[in-house]
């Protein structure tokens, strides 16, 4: 009897466990710290649902990535506050150790910022906070991250 009890104790700590394991992270502002409610069906992609569920950005170090995110840092006009690699003009440096915002450091915290703005003056880039064909979806915001990362002067990837 008691080696029942025992088994169906582990089983259900097991299932707990695997239930976290498989939970989304959650998302806060940069701006006030309070959540931030993003439409988890735009995590449409396999990368997107990838960092959904762990926080890291699956597109560091992929080329065709980094390339494509270029794109989009020149594109929404990045590099006329943050420089043409991210290394800071009249915004902030996003490729050094030292953040504006330290929660920067990890790719869940640089996409937080991007997606919604901070209180510096930078605008949410994320899709649906502009009008609803403007803006980034959050495929595009990790790719623009992961070009980001690849101009690091620290070697950051921000999946530490």
């Amino acid at each position: 009897m008691l080696g029942n009890t025992l088994k169906s104790a582990l089983m259900i700590s097991l299932l707990a466990l695997a239930g976290n394991a498989m939970a989304d992270i959650t998302f806060s502002k940069t701006t006030d710290g309070s959540a931030l409610d993003i439409d988890k069906s735009t995590f449409d992609t396999p990368a997107a649902k990838e960092f959904l569920a762990t926080g890291k950005n699956p597109y560091v170090g992929n080329e065709d990535a980094i390339k494509a995110g270029k794109k989009k840092f020149n594109l929404y006009s990045c590099v006329a506050c943050h420089g043409g690699k991210g290394e800071g003009a009249v915004g902030p440096g996003l490729i050094g150790s030292n953040f504006r915002y330290a929660k920067n450091a990890t790719n869940k915290g640089m996409f937080e910022t991007i997606w919604n703005g901070t209180n510096g003056g930078m605008g949410a880039k994320g899709f649906g906070l502009m009008a609803p064909d403007d803006g980034l979806t959050p495929d595009e915001v990790l790719k623009v991250i992961a070009f980001i990362r690849s101009n690091s002067n620290v070697k950051m990837t921000g999946n530490e």
